[in-house]
């Protein structure tokens, strides 16, 4: 059995699922950066609140989606809502790690363990990725604001 190389189109999918939020929940659209390696454990791509779903099976590792306070309190104005507290910006964040979650389970098939999004607002300890693996950043604008994509999925075998 070989193993398989994550593609061009395997990222792009949690990119997509990301973008779709903002176009569905504001009718603004995010465009998306230029994509990046992480190289270095140093560089961290942390903003205010991440969401997070972990993934397993022909691929293993994490994606996450993070955002500043700033950028989904906007998101929260344009949606019609009227509370601003941090259980609605957790809201948001795990809502669109949640659209993630369904879309890499569209994209990979049943086979593939997806956990349920976690929200995290607290810094987490560095995570070492394994040497000669370097997690895919892909920045996202939208308005005047920037978020981040972290893919960090390695094949499994």
């Amino acid at each position: 059995m070989s193993v398989s190389r994550l593609k061009t189109e395997d990222i792009r999918i949690f990119s997509d699922a990301a973008g779709a939020f903002f176009e569905q929940s504001t009718r603004k659209r995010a465009a998306v950066r230029t994509a990046y390696l992480m190289e270095s454990a140093d560089l961290v791509i942390w903003d205010d609140y991440q969401g997070l779903i972990e993934l397993q099976g022909r691929f293993q590792g994490s994606v996450g989606f993070s955002a500043p306070r700033a950028l989904l309190t906007l998101v929260l104005l344009l949606m019609g809502e009227r509370d601003y507290s941090d259980a609605s910006h957790r809201d948001i964040v795990g809502e669109i790690a949640n659209q993630m979650s369904g879309y890499a389970r569209r994209h990979f098939g049943d086979a593939m363990e997806i956990s349920p999004p976690r929200v995290l607002t607290e810094r987490p300890a560095p995570v070492v990725p394994p040497p000669h693996s370097f997690p895919f950043v892909i920045p996202l604008a939208w308005e005047r604001y920037e978020a981040h994509l972290v893919v960090s999925m390695q094949p499994k075998g």
